[in-house]
């Protein structure tokens, strides 16, 4: 019986991800795009591990701009093993093997989103917070502003 129940609990912790392999077709902001599949459906990706400036916040079209540039019209790979309470697929986005999510990071384009980063492989946890201290000190995009306010302090006082 306890066999039985250790293995139910490891299966139900097992996490499995998914590849979503698409065309980026939308970037909305820094951290959210619409990636167009081989069979036409749409999906709206949140990238993991990370939170970009809002629109009408400092930096925020600078954020999009920098993802845009980045991927628009390419062909990436999405890995993902979720979906927020809006339905997005939360995931980590690749673009030629690089991690776009990361390279937002250290543009200084984005945070990177501790409070979520117990959903991170261990490696890009303290890969994506080494990250976001090196662009602080280089004073990279966003951290050229005197006291940024990160996106989720702002989104809170609106």
């Amino acid at each position: 019986m306890k066999s039985l129940l250790f293995l139910v609990l490891c299966l139900a912790t097992c996490v499995h991800a998914v590849e979503l392999r698409g065309k980026v077709v939308g970037v909305s902001d820094g951290d959210t795009v619409t990636v167009l599949d081989a069979e036409r459906h749409q999906h709206k990706v949140r990238m993991a591990g990370i939170d970009a400036p809002e629109k009408a916040q400092a930096f925020g079209q600078a954020s999009k701009t920098s993802l845009s540039d980045q991927i628009f019209g390419r062909e990436v790979a999405v890995t993902w093993d979720k979906r927020d309470r809006y339905g997005r697929i939360i995931g980590k986005i690749s673009v030629d093997h690089r991690d776009v999510c990361l390279e937002q990071v250290r543009r200084g384009m984005a945070w990177h989103y501790k409070q979520y980063a117990r959903d991170q492989a261990p490696d890009d946890r303290g890969t994506y917070a080494e990250a976001e201290v090196a662009a602080r000190a280089a004073r990279a995009g966003l951290w050229q502003d005197v006291s940024p306010v990160a996106p989720w302090e702002w989104r809170h006082k609106k």
